[in-house]
Parts: C-alpha cells; sequence; structure tokens
C-alpha cells in the first residue's frame, strides 16, 4: 500500500470513470480484492483483468444460493481464468444457529441474524487480512441507504484502530442500464436468473423476481422495509 490521503482521494476520484478508479485502486493497493457476487461485480472484474490479470476475487458462498448462481460463478471463472475464493459460514455457529431457530426464521424475526452467520462473519474474516476491496455498489440501488456512496470511503463496518479499511465503489453513479450496456458489448458473463426477471440476487429463500414498475431492490427481503435492506456488508450504508 502506498500513503494517501482519503479526503484527497474522493475529491480525485469524484465522478471518474469506473476504469479510472480501478487503476488508481490497484496503484494504491497491492493487497485488494474485489467482492463478486453479481452482474455489476463481473463489469468490475472485467475492466480489473485488463489492467492485472492476478487481482484477487472473492465470493460469499453462504449454503442458500440459487443453483443458477453456483453455474454463473463457475462461468466467470472459466471466463478469465482466475481463481475465485469462496468464502463460507463458521460451521459450528451455524449448526448452532439452524438447530435453535430452523432454516426459515427470517421470515418472522428478520434477515439479520442469518445474515450475520452465513455473510457477515465470513467477510469480516477475509476483509481482517486485505487493506482495501472493490465492490459493485450503486447509488441508485437503494434512496434509503446508499443515496450519499462516495466513489471512495474508509469501511465504517470493518475497519478498525490499528487497520483502517479502504472501500471503493467504481460504479457510484453508474446506473443499471449503464451496467446492461456495458455487458452486452463486452459480452460478460451474467447469472441467467436475470432472464427471469430477478434483478438483484441474493440467496433463494429471499430473493424473488421484480415485478413491473417496482424497484431493483424490491425483490430482495421482500417482506421487510426498504431502509433495512442491507444484509449488514455494507451496514456504513444505514442512516437508520
Amino acid at each position: 500500500m502506498t500513503s494517501f490521503d482519503i479526503k484527497q482521494l474522493q475529491t480525485e476520484l469524484q465522478q471518474k470513470n469506473p476504469r479510472r478508479i480501478i487503476k488508481t485502486a490497484l496503484e494504491h493497493f497491492d493487497n485488494i480484492a474485489i467482492s463478486f457476487s453479481g452482474a455489476e461485480d463481473v463489469v468490475l472484474i472485467d475492466m480489473a483483468v485488463q489492467i492485472d490479470k492476478d487481482i484477487q476475487v472473492f465470493c460469499l458462498d453462504t449454503g442458500r444460493l440459487h443453483p443458477e448462481t453456483y453455474r454463473f460463478i463457475e462461468k466467470v471463472r472459466q471466463h478469465y481464468n482466475i481463481e475465485i475464493e469462496l468464502l463460507t459460514p463458521d460451521r459450528e455457529r451455524l449448526d448452532v444457529f439452524v438447530k435453535e431457530k430452523g432454516l426459515f426464521s427470517f421470515y418472522q424475526d428478520g434477515h439479520q441474524q442469518c445474515c450475520g452467520i452465513r455473510k457477515v462473519e465470513p467477510l469480516q474474516r477475509h476483509l481482517a487480512h486485505l487493506d482495501a476491496w472493490i465492490t459493485g455498489q450503486r447509488k441508485d440501488q437503494s434512496l434509503d441507504t446508499r443515496q450519499d456512496l462516495p466513489e471512495v470511503q474508509i469501511d465504517s463496518a470493518f475497519s478498525i484502530p490499528e487497520h483502517p479499511l479502504v472501500k471503493f465503489n467504481p460504479l457510484s453513479h453508474w446506473n443499471s442500464a449503464q451496467v446492461w450496456d456495458y455487458i452486452e458489448a463486452y459480452q460478460v458473463p451474467y447469472n441467467e436468473l436475470h432472464e427471469r426477471g430477478f434483478i438483484s440476487i441474493g440467496c433463494e429463500p429471499c430473493t424473488r423476481p421484480v415485478r413491473p414498475n417496482e424497484h431493483e431492490r424490491a425483490g430482495r427481503w421482500w417482506w421487510e422495509s426498504s431502509n433495512k435492506k442491507e444484509c449488514g456488508l455494507h451496514a456504513g450504508n444505514l442512516t437508520k
């Protein structure tokens, strides 16, 4: 990692194109990785491998993903000839949780505990060994939780005083149409569920196709209010 000033970097990267942001991120950090799960993340991978073919990529395997998503992960691995590290939940914590509350408790008491075990804790373990990470977040994905999303920030959810973690959001100012224009133009692999009305894709029990005129995040945790639609991976976005 080279020395940097986060405020200066925010000013430098504000409204810049994603390639420029990724290039700057890789110039400043050697120990950096892309978080991969959806269409936006593959766009980032497509851009990043043109700069550094050895870019680290990881994916959260919660054990509850759609079969199509597992096929998608393998498709991306082969297409770019890259390693994708799969992060899995702690077996003991997961066993206790499932024995105590079953497999669908989130419909009654919210998704936070399940996501905490299946997603947040594995991510926290992984990020503890990184200096920075790159996400596919976009502002327009949620007006309730992502409207102030900058191109680069100190990750308030996973930083600790002795180890500040930097998070880059190269697609912050892109919209969904720009993502799909890129996917079509550059023949980027995508999850086949997108062809069946799914837009934002998470775990199988917590994701449904989006209905006409619904926001793209409406299919995630649809039984909960919109200002709670963060699983904890980007908890710093929550304003309420």
